[in-house]
C-alpha cells in the first residue's frame, strides 16, 4: 500500500488589525508556500513525479526563509515520497531525515505529533521499499503510538495496514493476520462513510498482495456496497478493478474479465478506465481469445494518446506494448519482421518505419511516445522501462544491434536509480540478445547478474510487488532455467553416448566444465526456493549457502539427484559423497517428458494398469537413473535423494522400474524428496524422544461444499501407531480441531505430528489443506498452528522442533502439473524436519498396515527413508501393485 501524500496543514491567517508589513509579507510568504506545496500535491497525483520534486523542493525552501519549521517539514516527507516514486532511494531518505530532524526539536503540539506521524509513515515506506521489512515494522509502530496518542483511528488503520504487509515479508503470518483481523473487526463498527470504504478497499488489496484470496474477495465485496450505498463512483470503479485481479489470481476468468468491464464503464477517471482495459486484454491474450482481444486493442488506441503526461501514462502505454508484442507471438500470422531505421542514440529512438506487421507497427510508435514523454517528466525509472521494451521489440524482429544499444542504455539507467526490479530485466534481456548472436559466455555473463540480482530481490518480488503473481513464470522462472541451459550447454559440443542408450549423453567433465555444473545446480537450487516463495508469496525462507556437507559429511551412503527439464532436453546433476559433480543428459522433447510423466501419473490410479506403469516408469528410470547405476554402485549408495523439477514433482521416485533387473527403484534404495539442500539440516531421530500426536478424522464429512468420505481405517492406525510408540497423544473425529491440536501442541513437546485425514495438495495455497472435523485447514494456516512450539515448554528447556510430520490419506489435485508444489510447501511451512505424506488418497487398510511398520522401524533406530522403505516392502510383499505402495514420500530430512 503506497502512503499518502502528508496532510497539507490550512495556513495561518494573520487578524487584519494587527499586522504591520512584516507579518503581511510574512503572510503572502506563507500563502505562496501553500500554494506550491499544493501544486506539489497535485503533480504527485498526477504522476508527474519530477515537477512534483521540483515545486516541493521550492516550498521547503521558502519554509525555511519563513521560518516555518513544522511547514517545511511536513513538505519534506511530501518531497521524499516523490523521491520514492522516482526510485531516487538517496535523496529521498535524505528528506525524511531532515523532516524528522526538525520535528525533533519542536515543541510538541497536536499539529506537530500529526505531521511527525506521518513523516514517520513515509520513512517506514521507504524502508520496506528497500527491503528493510524489520526496520519498516519498528518505524510504522512509532507512528501507531502517536496515532493513537491522538486519537486519529483513520490515519492508524492505514499504517496497521502497512504494518501487517511488512510482517507478511518478514514471514511473520501469524502477527500479519491478527493485525489485519483486528483491522477487519474494527471497521466492522465504524459508521458507513468514504474513509470506511476506502479503508476496506486497501484493507481488500492487502490481503490480495499476501495471498488470502478469498478474505480479499469479502473485503473488497463489503468495500462495493458501501462505495455504491455511498455514491462513490470512482471508488466503485477501482473495487471493480481490484476484484478482478483477485479473480484472476484465483484462477476464475470469466469472473476477471466481468469485473475489468464493469471498472471500466464505471470510471470517470480515464488512468483508471485505460488501467482495467490493459488487465482485461493481457487476459484475453493469455486465454487466447485473440479475436476479442483485437477488437479491445482498437479501443485501447483510440484513447491512450489522449492521457495526459504522467508516470501512469507512460507506464499505461508500456504495458499496451507488451501485450500488443504478446498478441503478435501468439497469433503468428501477424508476425513479421521490424525493418527499422536504427536510433541515431539509445535516448532517442525511432520507430519502425515499414513493418509488415500492424500490432508491432503500433507498439513501436507507442514506445517511442512513452520514451519521449519520460524524459520530458524526467523520470529515470520510465524511461528505462520504455527503452528497454522498445529493446526487446527489436529483440523479438532479431534487429540485435539495435536491441543491444536500446537495452544498454535502459540498464543502465536502472542502474543509476538502483531499480533492481527492471534492471535483471533488461540483463536478462542482454543475456538473451547475446545468446542469439552466438556470444554464449557473454549470455553467460549477463544471465548470472541477472540471478544474482533476483536473489537480492526475494521479498520485493513476493511481497512487495504484486504484479509478480501474474507473471512469475514469464517473467522470473525463465531467468533460472535459461541460466541453467546456457551452463550446461557443452562448450565444444563433444560428449560420449550411453552404452544402450544413444539418446544418454555424457557432456566431457573438463575442469571448467565442473564450475559450471556447480553453479547450474546451485541455481536449480534457488529456483526452488523462488517457487516456494512465489507459493507463499513471501521470502520466508532461510536458506544456507553450502550445499555439500549434507552429503559429504552427514550421510556418506546417500546421493542426491537435480533432474532438470529443459525445452530440449533433461539434464540430470548427481551428487556423490565426496566426489565432483556428475552430469549427464537425454536429448527429449519438453513436451514428451511431460505427456510420459501425466500418463504415468494417471496410470499410476488404476489397479489395472500395472503393466503400463512398468512401461512408462521404465523410461523414467533410463533418463534419471540407469545412466548412473555404475557410480551409484561403486560409492555403496543406499540412499537417492531426488530434488525435483516441474511435473516431475507430481511422481513418486519409488515406482521407477528396472526393466533388466526387474524391479522398482524402492527395491534396490531407501528414497527421499528435498525441495532443496539449502533448506536442510539433516539430524536423526532420537529414539529416545519419540512421542506422538495422533488426530484424525474418521467419519464422512461435508464441508465448504465438498464432501469427503469415510477412512473406516483411521481409528485402526492411531491405535497401531500408540501401540508402537506409548508416548502418544490422540485426538479423533470431533476432538480433532484446530483449537484442539494447537493447545495440546502449546503443552507439550512432540517430535511426530500424525494426521490421518482427507487432504489435498496444490500449486495454490487456498487449495492446499487437510480436513480438520469441523474446517478446511489450509496451508498458511500450518505455520501459525504446528510452530506454535517454537518456543520452549516449561518441562523441555531442548528444542521443540517436530521431527516428523506424516499426512495420510491426502492427494495431489487432478490436472494440475505443479500439484506437489503444495506437499513441499506444507513440508517447509510445519517447520518440521521431515513430512510424510501421500501423492493420492489409497487403500487406508493398506496405508494403516504401512504406518504400523513404519513407526515399528522408528522405534527400532532405523532413519527415516530406510524406515518407509522397509514399510513400503512389507506391503510389496502382499500386494505388488504400486497403486497401494508407492504413492507415499518423505520429504526433507532423510536422517
Amino acid at each position: 500500500m503506497v502512503a499518502l501524500v502528508c496532510v497539507i496543514l490550512p495556513a495561518v491567517l494573520a487578524k487584519p488589525a494587527a499586522v504591520n508589513s512584516a507579518a503581511q509579507n510574512l503572510a503572502i510568504s506563507r500563502f505562496k508556500t501553500q500554494d506550491l506545496v499544493q501544486q506539489g500535491k497535485k503533480l504527485y497525483e498526477a504522476g508527474q513525479f519530477t515537477l512534483a520534486v521540483k515545486t516541493l523542493q521550492q516550498a521547503a525552501a521558502d519554509c525555511r526563509t519563513d521560518g516555518d519549521s513544522l511547514r517545511e517539514a511536513m513538505t519534506l516527507s511530501n518531497l521524499s515520497l516523490a523521491f520514492q516514486q522516482l526510485g531516487l532511494w538517496t535523496e529521498a531518505e535524505k528528506a525524511i531525515a531532515q523532516s524528522l530532524n526538525l520535528l525533533k526539536n519542536l515543541n510538541n503540539s497536536q499539529e506537530r505529533s500529526k505531521i511527525l506521524a506521518q513523516a514517520l509513515d513515509v520513512r517506514g515506506q521507504l524502508q520496506l521499499s528497500q527491503g528493510q521489512a524489520d526496520a519498516a515494522v519498528t518505524t510504522w509502530q512509532q507512528a501507531a503510538e502517536i496515532y493513537q496518542q491522538i486519537k486519529d483511528s483513520t490515519a492508524l488503520t492505514r499504517n496497521r495496514i502497512n504494518s501487517a504487509q511488512a510482517m507478511q515479508a518478514l514471514g511473520r503470518y501469524r502477527q500479519a493476520n491478527k493485525i489485519l483481523t483486528e483491522i477487519s473487526q474494527a471497521l466492522k463498527n465504524e459508521p458507513d462513510s468514504p474513509t470506511k470504504a476506502a479503508a476496506l478497499l486497501s484493507l481488500g488489496n492487502i490481503r490480495q498482495v499476501v495471498g488470502d484470496l478469498k478474505e480479499s474477495q469479502q473485503v473488497l465485496e463489503q468495500s462495493l456496497a458501501l462505495a455504491k450505498a455511498t455514491s462513490l463512483n470512482q471508488v466503485v470503479s477501482e473495487v471493480h478493478f481490484n476484484l478482478g485481479n483477485t479473480a484472476r489470481l484465483q484462477h476464475d476468468t470469466k469472473t476477471a474479465l466481468h469485473y475489468y468491464q464493469q471498472a471500466a464503464s464505471a470510471s470517470v477517471d480515464p488512468t483508471i478506465r485505460i488501467q482495467a482495459y490493459l488487465n482485461q486484454l493481457s487476459l484475453l491474450i493469455e486465454t487466447k481469445r485473440l479475436a476479442d482481444a483485437l477488437t479491445l486493442s482498437s479501443k485501447i488506441h483510440s484513447e491512450i494518446n489522449n492521457l495526459p503526461p504522467s508516470r501512469m501514462a507512460v507506464d499505461a502505454k508500456i504495458n499496451f506494448a507488451q501485450s500488443l508484442m504478446k498478441l503478435v507471438s501468439k497469433d503468428r500470422g501477424d508476425e513479421g519482421v521490424l525493418k527499422a531505421t536504427s536510433p541515431s542514440s539509445p535516448s532517442s529512438p525511432s520507430s519502425p518505419s515499414s513493418p509488415s506487421s500492424p500490432s508491432l507497427q503500433i507498439s513501436a510508435q507507442i514506445l517511442a511516445t512513452a520514451v519521449q514523454q519520460a524524459q520530458s517528466l524526467q523520470d529515470k525509472r520510465a524511461e528505462s522501462y520504455a527503452l528497454g521494451t522498445l529493446g526487446n521489440l527489436y529483440e523479438i524482429n532479431q534487429q540485435f544491434s539495435d536491441a543491444q544499444k536500446v537495452t544498454e542504455k535502459a540498464l543502465f539507467l536502472a542502474q543509476s536509480i538502483h531499480a533492481s526490479d527492471i534492471v535483471y530485466q533488461w540483463q536478462w534481456q542482454l543475456g538473451r540478445i547475446r545468446k542469439q548472436q552466438g556470444d554464449i559466455k557473454g549470455a553467460v555473463l549477463y544471465y548470472s547478474e541477472a540471478f544474482n540480482t533476483l536473489r537480492t530481490l526475494r521479498s520485493d518480488l513476493v511481497a512487495i510487488n504484486p504484479d509478480i503473481q501474474f507473471s512469475f513464470r514469464e517473467t522470473v522462472e525463465p531467468v533460472y532455467r535459461e541460466l541453467v541451459a546456457l551452463l550446461l550447454q557443452t562448450e565444444n559440443g563433444e560428449h560420449r553416448t550411453a552404452k544402450g542408450n544413444s539418446n544418454v549423453q555424457y557432456p566431457d567433465q573438463k575442469p571448467e566444465s565442473q564450475k559450471n555444473i556447480q553453479q547450474a545446480r546451485f541455481v536449480m537450487e534457488s529456483l526452488q526456493l523462488a517457487e516456494l516463495d512465489n507459493f507463499f508469496r513471501s521470502a520466508c525462507l532461510t536458506a544456507k549457502q553450502e550445499l555439500d556437507p549434507v552429503i559429504d559429511k552427514k550421510d556418506q551412503q546417500a546421493a542426491v539427484l537435480y533432474p532438470i527439464i529443459l525445452p530440449d532436453r533433461l539434464d540430470v546433476i548427481l551428487k556423490l559423497p565426496n566426489q565432483d559433480l556428475r552430469h549427464y543428459k537425454t536429448v527429449i522433447a519438453e513436451d514428451k517428458v511431460e505427456r510420459v510423466v501425466e500418463d504415468l501419473r494417471e496410470y499410476l490410479r488404476d489397479v489395472t494398469r500395472t503393466a503400463q506403469v512398468k512401461q512408462l516408469s521404465q523410461q523414467v528410470y533410463d533418463w534419471l537413473i540407469q545412466p548412473a547405476e555404475a557410480e551409484l554402485s561403486k560409492s555403496g549408495i543406499k540412499t537417492l535423494v531426488f530434488v525435483l523439477d516441474g511435473t516431475l514433482r507430481n511422481l513418486p521416485m519409488s515406482v521407477l522400474y528396472d526393466k533388466q533387473q526387474q524391479k522398482y527403484l524402492i527395491e534396490k534404495y531407501a528414497i527421499a524428496v528435498a525441495p532443496g539442500l539449502q533448506l536442510l539440516d539433516p539430524q536423526p531421530l532420537q529414539k529416545v524422544r519419540l512421542n506422538t500426536l495422533t488426530a484424525g478424522v474418521a467419519a464422512e464429512r461435508s464441508i465448504e461444499n465438498r464432501k469427503f468420505p469415510p477412512l473406516d481405517n483411521v481409528p485402526r492406525e492411531l491405535q497401531q501407531i500408540k501401540s508402537e510408540v506409548p508416548k502418544s497423544q490422540e485426538l479423533l473425529n470431533q476432538q480433532f480441531t484446530e483449537t484442539n491440536l494447537q493447545k495440546r501442541l502449546q503443552s507439550a513437546s512432540f517430535s511426530v505430528v500424525h494426521l490421518a485425514t482427507h487432504g489435498e495438495f496444490s500449486s495454490d495455497p487456498e487449495k492446499t489443506f487437510i480436513v480438520t472435523w469441523d474446517e478446511l485447514l489450509k496451508v498458511k494456516e500450518f505455520d501459525k498452528l504446528l510452530r506454535v512450539s517454537d518456543t520452549p515448554k516449561s518441562n523441555n528447556s531442548n528444542t521443540n522442533n517436530i521431527e516428523l510430520l506424516v499426512l495420510s490419506a491426502c492427494k495431489t489435485a487432478v490436472g494440475d502439473k505443479r500439484a506437489a508444489l503444495g506437499l513441499a510447501g506444507v513440508a517447509v511451512r510445519a517447520g518440521a524436519r521431515s513430512t510424510l505424506a501421500t501423492l493420492w488418497s489409497v487403500d487406508d487398510e493398506s496405508t494403516a498396515n504401512l504406518m504400523s511398520k513404519f513407526y515399528q522401524e522408528l522405534k527400532a533406530g532405523v532413519n527415516k527413508a530406510e524406515a518407509l522403505q522397509h514399510a513400503q516392502l512389507a506391503v510389496f510383499t502382499q500386494q505388488k501393485n504400486p497403486y497401494f505402495w508407492a504413492p507415499f514420500v518423505l520429504v526433507g530430512n532423510w536422517l
